[in-house]
């Protein structure tokens, strides 16, 4: 079993893994749904992507200078949660393709962030313990997030999938955010 770090880590990032897997393959519908086109499903998620590795690669070139991980992992958790937020107001694809901008500045800030305080507290000669102990309840959360996300679209429709993906999302940034344990360097 993970350290109590990781356990916190783990907590509060599947919670949130369980919030985006909500929409998962269902993105492709809600984009259709706006009355787009397939290739607007393929640009839109192109800016997601080219958006995500260009601040990415910012992040990469910060090197480790960052004072605090935790504060950025908060940062890209609140930026999802607004851009989640954001999708109940879209009316054309203009505003898509910003909202997918600001998610992958989201991603960008969040996810490094997230791999660097893993990487700091893994327990000495149990890496693959660690770490598949992480894929087991991620991809557990993906599981259940696709198929709930499909239940509460097909009964509630795409703007209550995304208020809970909000609520969800910003339960995961206030555990985050107050959580000064995964400042700590060691475990």
């Amino acid at each position: 079993m993970p350290n109590k770090t990781l356990k916190t880590l783990f907590l509060y990032n599947g919670i949130f893994v369980l919030a985006g897997s909500l929409l998962g393959p269902l993105y492709t519908i809600f984009v259709v749904s706006l009355n787009k086109g397939i290739f607007s499903i393929s640009v839109s998620w192109a800016t997601f992507l080219f958006s995500t590795t260009i601040f990415t690669l910012v992040m990469s070139r910060l090197k480790d200078r960052l004072v605090n991980k935790r504060i950025l992992l908060s940062a890209g958790l609140v930026v999802r949660v607004l851009c989640w937020l954001s999708f109940i107001f879209i009316t054309n694809m203009w505003q898509l393709i910003l909202i997918q901008f600001f998610l992958g500045i989201g991603e960008a800030l969040g996810t490094p962030a997230f791999d660097a305080i893993f990487a700091e507290h893994l327990d000495k000669n149990r890496h693959l313990t660690d770490y598949s102990d992480w894929k087991v309840l991620s991809n557990g959360g993906l599981v259940v997030g696709t198929l709930v996300g499909g239940l509460i679209v097909s009964y509630f429709g795409f703007k209550i999938l995304f208020l809970i993906m909000s609520q969800l999302a910003l339960v995961a940034f206030f555990g985050t955010i107050f959580n000064r344990q995964l400042d700590k360097t060691s475990s």
